[in-house]
């Protein structure tokens, strides 16, 4: 149901409140007074004043600021500081930029999203912000909040544009936000774009429904404990809250120990203490995207699910245990402590909306949500592991990179090699959440939706991309790639990982057979998935921006893989035959501007 509409009126303000570039190399520290930067105290600091003294490698320029988003340190002691940038105030979309430094402070070079200098011919509009507004509700079909003015630099040019949230989308599914760029001069729409990165695209739900097929999981729990489940670990406690070890009998992944809070002595709460606080609650069938009008699920003996449907716990054990799995599968293996590596917790709804046949993660909300399925093609609620480990995937990629789509069609499919970068990371590192779980229930393997019961077995798969006919994903690079669909795309860089961990060829791994192609019948010899993931991870984190295509994406592994194990190694010259084996090249990069 629509929200009654609500007419607002938009004031745009500009505070200027880091470093801007009046003259020759300055910077200031955060909200605090200008200093020159030879004396910078902190990577931050270091890193803005070294962009504004090699402005013509970064491409800052008069009037512009940089806020950092996020800092990586490595061992060795280099820094890499990834800003977003303003210009005379004004957020700058495409502005984005990694500044790297030596363990000393000196600079060491940059990775930008914008090529070109981001300030546009004008910073005064012809629309005025409610005219803004209606345009951006139109197209998206919605209620528009408040416009705000900002530079569109993600074009090759940079333009003067309104950004606006509009909620309740009709051109999202269950009614999601969208973000729309109207052009501040003419009025054109620059972009709309959902703030949900779907699991199921709009295309797959159609060719699902037009082929009449009906995806029929496996789901309900085999007898027997987990080995290591202790019950109730919180009987003694007299203090409350208190952390407790529960069991949870989910749909997908067998009986699995859950982590709780205990809050009084026979009260229970699905938030996992252990893991900064993690919860899952019910979204009641409703389309929210406010986590603090969920309801949280409680218990009075720690056991939570039935291994069926009927009860609405069941798919809340399946949903608390995927993201505390994947929060796991990164901490262990990369140290990172969250979704947004500052030790918060990850939120999940669970039974999002009325027959909502999708999994999303949500920008907005900062949380993950999952629809109960739709009661056609999608009769289970869709919290499979794998699912779980792709869409929160996305959120670590929002907090780094945060890859975007080059354009979004009227029903919602979305384009480009960016976006379709974005899906790919989330099934390469969604497959390795299984890994890390190694739940003989959901065995790990290179396939991406096993579980959900497709007739071709999986919904997508790292080896040989294209075998996934549904979405028509591709194995190789062409020109062609910068504008598919983005599920489909993603099958270039999934299949170089692939490549780079396992080879070429056939192999048999816990029980599947895999078979990768190359592109030119080269022989590829594998690294190891270890080796290959903490490449990407590398890459992603330190050396790729919101525009990075598969080119791009070739250069940002090949420095990961240099940093981790030297320019000379085996490592880094497999990362080359990789991209290669997928027609991803030095001779074949596109022109600037294509």
């Amino acid at each position: 149901m629509r929200r009654p509409h609500i007419r607002r009126v938009a004031i745009a303000v500009a505070v200027t409140t880091a470093a801007t570039l009046p003259g020759p190399a300055f910077a200031t520290v955060p909200n605090g007074p200008a200093r020159v930067a030879t004396s910078a105290s902190s990577p931050v600091d270091a890193a803005r004043a070294a962009a504004f003294a090699h402005a013509s490698a970064t491409g800052v320029a008069q009037g512009d600021t940089l806020r950092a988003k996020d800092v990586m340190t490595d061992p060795d002691g280099k820094s890499h500081v990834r800003f977003v940038r303003t210009h005379q105030g004004l957020p700058v979309l495409g502005g984005d930029m990694v500044v790297h430094l030596g363990k000393r402070g000196e600079y060491l070079g940059v990775t930008r999203a914008a090529d070109h200098l981001v300030k546009p011919s004008t910073v005064e509009a012809e629309l005025t912000p409610e005219q803004a507004e209606r345009k951006a509700e139109a197209v998206a079909k919605g209620d528009a909040g408040t416009a705000r003015l900002v530079v569109d630099a993600r074009d090759g040019a940079a333009s003067l544009a309104y950004q606006v949230l509009v909620t309740d989308s009709g051109t999202t599914e269950a009614g999601g936000s969208s973000t729309v760029v109207v052009d501040a001069r003419t009025g054109r729409i620059r972009s709309n774009t959902p703030n949900t990165d779907e699991f199921i695209s709009p295309s797959l739900a159609a060719t699902l429904r037009e082929r009449g097929e009906s995806a029929t999981p496996r789901t309900g729990t085999a007898a027997g404990a987990v080995a290591g489940l202790s019950g109730l670990t919180s009987a003694a406690a007299r203090r409350y809250p208190a952390t407790a070890t529960g069991s949870g009998s989910s749909l997908f992944a067998g009986k699995v120990a859950l982590t709780t809070t205990r809050t009084a002595r026979t009260s229970y709460v699905l938030k996992d203490p252990t893991r900064w606080n993690t919860e899952t609650r019910d979204a009641k069938g409703q389309e929210l995207e406010s986590f603090a009008r969920g309801k949280a699920f409680t218990d009075g003996d720690n056991k939570w699910g039935t291994g069926t449907t009927s009860a609405r716990t069941s798919a809340a054990v399946d949903a608390q245990y995927g993201i505390a799995q994947t929060l796991d599968f990164y901490k262990k293996t990369f140290g990172r402590k969250g979704i947004k590596n500052n030790s918060a917790g990850a939120r999940g709804m669970v039974h999002f909306g009325n027959k909502v046949g999708n999994a999303f993660w949500d920008s907005v909300c900062g949380c993950m949500l999952y629809g109960d399925g739709d009661g056609r093609v999608f009769k289970k609620p869709l919290v499979v592991l794998d699912v779980t480990g792709h869409e929160l995937t996305h959120g670590v990629v929002d907090a780094t990179a945060a890859l975007e789509p080059t354009r979004v069609d009227e029903d919602g499919n979305q384009y480009g090699e960016a976006g379709a970068l974005n899906e790919s990371l989330a099934d390469i590192f969604g497959s390795n959440v299984e890994f890390s779980a190694n739940n003989p229930k959901n065995p790990p393997n290179y396939l991406v939706g096993e579980k959900l019961g497709l007739a071709q077995k999986f919904l997508r798969r790292l080896d040989h991309p294209s075998l996934d006919v549904l979405e028509e994903t591709i194995d190789y690079w062409s020109p062609a790639a910068y504008d598919t669909e983005v599920h489909a795309g993603s099958g270039v860089s999934s299949h170089a990982f692939y490549l780079l961990a396992e080879g070429s060829g056939r192999k048999t791994i816990n029980g599947v057979a895999y078979d990768s192609p190359t592109y030119d019948g080269s022989r590829v010899t594998g690294i190891g998935r270890t080796k290959a993931t903490a490449v990407f991870y590398r890459a992603l984190t330190r050396y790729m921006v919101s525009t990075t295509d598969f080119h791009d994406a070739r250069k940002a592994t090949l420095k990961a893989a240099a940093d981790l194990y030297g320019a000379n190694s085996a490592a880094y010259k497999a990362v080359g035959a990789a991209w290669a084996a997928v027609n991803v090249t030095a001779a074949n990069t596109p022109a600037a501007g294509r």
